[in-house]
């Protein structure tokens, strides 16, 4: 049996999440990427990356992300120990894969097929949905803030999905047929895994779940393209390195392609995901509530030279009119500013990705 959280209908602002920024608009890259042949050195300079290389890459690493069990945190007699490793991926790695989780396989199946499928649909198709100046939903891809800044190596597709009052059915697709239901029921199914995670996440801060409550109401989900670069795959990244403007994000992944790298100790460490588990991380927001307790880890994708990867990420969001304050102990020193939930949208929105840079801006000194 689901434990239940408190349940915070959502306000209109809600909506405002996709105002919250804007992007410039830039080529599609599968569409560059499938005239492998003919791409020129200035055709991709854009995308190239100097810098790729400035942290080592542990191919082989003696620790794997934790993995967590969400029917033994459903058990009275597993409750304990599990939650005790939940603590422990949030504090220490900022991520960890969730088995047992309860989405159906067959909505899972749904919804990997419909992706799959909306990217291979011709060009002109897929440009019918995209993004609009002033909303980041829309097909097309984010953070491009000027001309000059270089480009990652992947064509994007975001929704808000949650609360339903927050969408703009326009962008939702009639192509595949099944794709606005496929979307319809991963969402949901998303919806209350949230709830659930969140919850026992309070209990490891042992916190009132009040406090929670209207931290994960709004839910943005932006599935992933990255075709393969035949040329140059050590020098374009798939999405640049970056903590997620989230409380929590979700990931699924569509093939068995890896590409995820986490930051740890200083070196990129690749995921390797399971095919039963969702990948679950600790978000921006998360951290600030927890005074720095639980960490948002910076992460990127890299590229294969040649096969496409494809993931779905669902960003879980606070109210887009609330607050996210620090919650302390007696003795504890403050860390983090109290900060209004669209304050900190709009300068995560308005910066391009670059490490946890814009979490800078809620620390009131330096960690």
């Amino acid at each position: 049996m689901e434990i239940e959280a408190p349940i915070i209908v959502a306000s209109a602002g809600e909506g405002r999440w996709s105002q919250a920024g804007t992007t410039l608009p830039v080529s599609n890259v599968q569409a560059l990427a499938s005239s492998a042949g003919k791409l020129t050195a200035d055709k991709i300079k854009r995308y190239i990356r100097p810098d790729i290389d400035a942290y080592e890459v542990l191919s082989e690493h003696s620790g794997e992300v934790p993995v967590i069990d969400l029917g033994k945190l459903l058990k009275p007699e597993s409750a304990e120990t599990e939650a005790a490793k939940l603590r422990f991926a949030c504090e220490d790695w900022g991520f960890f894969q969730l088995v047992n989780h309860g989405i159906p396989e067959g909505v899972i199946a749904n919804i990997k097929s419909d992706i799959q499928k909306f990217f291979q649909l011709p060009l002109d198709v897929k440009n019918a949905y995209a993004q609009r100046v002033g909303d980041l939903q829309g097909y097309g891809q984010a953070f491009i803030l000027s001309d000059e800044q270089k480009l990652d190596w992947a064509d994007m597709f975001g929704l808000f999905s949650q609360p339903p009052q927050a969408r703009d059915m326009s962008y939702w697709p009639s192509q595949p047929p099944t794709f606005r239901n496929s979307i319809e029921e991963y969402s949901s199914e998303l919806t209350k895994l949230a709830r659930s995670v969140v919850t026992f996440i309070a209990k490891t801060l042992d916190v009132d779940l009040e406090l929670v409550a209207d931290k994960h109401v709004g839910q943005f989900l932006r599935m992933n393209y990255y075709p393969p670069c035949t040329s140059t795959p050590e020098k374009v990244i798939g999405f640049s390195p970056h903590s997620d403007g989230s409380f929590l994000t979700i990931l699924l992944e569509i093939n068995s392609v890896q590409g995820l790298q986490i930051r740890r100790g200083g070196a990129w460490i690749p995921v390797k995901p399971r095919a039963d588990a969702l990948l679950v991380n600790v978000g921006d927001f998360l951290e600030i509530m927890t005074n720095g307790k639980y960490k948002s880890i910076e992460h990127r994708v890299t590229i294969n030279a040649h096969k496409e990867r494809l993931s779905i990420s669902a960003f879980q969001l606070p109210k887009y009119d609330g607050i996210v304050s620090p919650i302390l102990g007696r003795t504890e020193e403050v860390l983090y500013k109290t900060m209004r939930v669209e304050e900190y949208a709009k300068l995560y929105m308005s910066n391009k990705r670059d490490g946890k840079r814009t979490l800078d801006h809620a620390k009131l000194s330096p960690i």
